[in-house]
């Protein structure tokens, strides 16, 4: 059956069926002008089979009834999205929490200077409950996912960090993956710390005997870190200090976030521009590599979209989101991380992340319209409608959103091992990328995302697994379909002619 998104018409059908056939042919695909075969050398990466993941503010804890075995239709969302994978609980939120241990526990107080803009208010400060984090553990187990879950740096007390982080590992066992301490601790300069003397020294000063207290009170404890907000220069310098700590924390993953580009009122947050090749996700996972190495880890983009700040009507909540978050984790897999969490959540929590509101409705004609809030969440839950049941009455709270297609498009690749590929697409704005799954069958992505030109290429007998379309680029309308029965093929000498329209990925198996 089709999956699809349209906020015209609010269909949602049920998940996809899998195809199989058999094995890549040495030359795959080839035209005059545009080719794609198996490149030479050694596999790529392997990708984990938890690669897929969604990133939320640590404030969507506040209420406990969200990530609950009860919320079965968030739980299905996530399901479609991915048999397994990594649920991350931070953002900006993640420094403004306290531990309620007891009903009567009181808040503590906190003061700080104002915050710049996106950035939580002053004000700010929410509870976390033991009740939430059991609902939390019942909700990871009914999606069959596992957890990175934020503590307190920013206003951290060693006390409080500890106590939770033991019930939570007590609570979620091996649903938890690791502990996160801080959340974008390169800018802790804008508003929670002296930006006089803040730097990565400053920062393993205070992380590195709270991560050893935690570990104390829970022997076992794994941490991620330094899950820096842009300057991913951070990870190479603390992988030169690792080696003379006298007393290191369990730590298994390096992270950082990405956001490719913003504020949302930027002229240069284009549709056109957010289709072309981002420099900057190669010159980040280069500095990424090189800590991991030295440190011998894996690293994740654990925090990131299109648009900071919330995202941009019109960019971060139509096709074009589907293409580029496909692309994106692809390329990623490519890079060799070890997962990806696109942010989302909840409007409330989202707006309270960067400043009380989300900036990207000032450039709406009319806020008041339905609409993904935050513009860019995989999954929606609130501001648009979701489902369509029987005679037209909605049945369902949640809606995966284009940035959401992108991801389950990509979720072919969890588990498989990516292969070097020959691809030129000529004058279309095409890429391509393989991989061979557990069973030995070999499936190919094919993206075009022009917004014009179709994409003709001669290819071998393949079966079209699965169709990524969109009635246009700059339209909310998404639709995943088994099958391609939109692509035009004819049968060739050599195989078949394939035409990939502009705006439309498939996925390729081969026989």
């Amino acid at each position: 059956m089709t999956y699809s998104n349209s906020r015209r018409t609010f269909l949602r059908n049920s998940s996809l069926a899998l195809a199989a056939t058999s094995l890549f042919p040495a030359s795959l695909l080839a035209q005059s002008g545009a080719t794609l075969k198996l490149g030479t050398g050694a596999p790529i990466a392997k990708v984990p089979a938890d690669f897929i993941g969604l990133s939320y503010e640590a404030m969507q804890l506040e209420d406990p009834t969200f990530f609950s075995p009860a919320n079965k239709g968030l739980i299905a969302e996530f399901r479609h999205l991915s048999p397994r994978g990594v649920l991350r609980l931070g953002g900006n939120t993640s420094e403004f929490g306290w531990w309620k241990a007891t009903p009567s526990a009181q808040p503590p107080d906190r003061t700080h200077r104002a915050a710049v803009m996106g950035e939580p208010p002053p004000t700010t400060i929410f509870a976390i409950t033991p009740e939430a984090v059991r609902n939390l553990e019942g909700f990871l187990r009914a999606t069959g996912w596992t957890c990175i879950y934020g503590l307190n740096l920013g206003f951290a007390v060693e006390a409080a960090d500890v106590a939770e982080a033991v019930f939570v590992s007590q609570t979620l066992g091996p649903r938890l993956q690791y502990f996160q301490l801080g959340n974008e601790v390169d800018i802790f300069n804008r508003h929670l710390r002296d930006p006089k003397t803040w730097g990565v020294d400053q920062y393993l000063k205070e992380w590195v005997p709270l991560a050893l207290a935690v570990q104390k009170a829970v022997p076992g404890a794994k941490f991620g870190m330094p899950d820096v907000a842009s300057d991913v220069s951070w990870l190479p310098k603390i992988a030169d200090r690792w080696p003379s700590l006298p007393e290191k924390p369990n730590v298994t993953t390096l992270s950082h976030h990405y956001y490719w580009g913003g504020p949302p009122k930027s002229p240069n947050a284009s549709i056109e521009r957010l289709m072309k090749p981002a420099p900057a996700v190669v010159s980040k996972a280069a500095l990424a590599r090189e800590a991991a190495q030295k440190m011998g880890l894996p690293y994740r983009m654990t925090e990131g979209n299109t648009v900071y700040q919330g995202g941009k009507p019109g960019l971060s909540d139509v096709y074009a989101a589907a293409l580029w978050g496909a692309d994106y984790l692809f390329e990623l897999m490519s890079l060799g991380y070890s997962g990806v969490n696109l942010h989302g959540g909840s409007g409330h929590a989202q707006a309270v992340s960067v400043g009380g509101s989300l900036p990207g409705e000032q450039l709406m004609k009319d806020p008041n319209v339905p609409h993904p809030k935050p513009f860019y969440t995989p999954i929606a839950n609130e501001g648009t409608l979701a489902g369509s049941g029987v005679d037209g009455k909605l049945n369902d709270k949640y809606l995966l959103e284009p940035a959401g297609y992108g991801m389950k498009f990509a979720s072919r690749f969890a588990g498989t091992t990516l292969l070097p590929i020959d691809f030129n697409p000529g004058q279309v704005n095409a890429v391509a990328y393989a991989a061979r799954r557990a069973d030995n069958k070999v499936i190919v992505a094919i993206l075009n995302k022009d917004a014009t030109q179709d994409l003709t290429l001669t290819a071998p007998a393949a079966e079209i697994l699965e169709t990524l379309t969109g009635s246009a680029l700059d339209q909310p309308e998404t639709h995943l379909t088994p099958g391609g029965k939109s692509i035009k093929t004819s049968k060739a000498a050599d195989g078949q002619t394939i035409t990939i329209p502009a705006h439309t990925a498939v996925m390729l198996q081969l026989r």
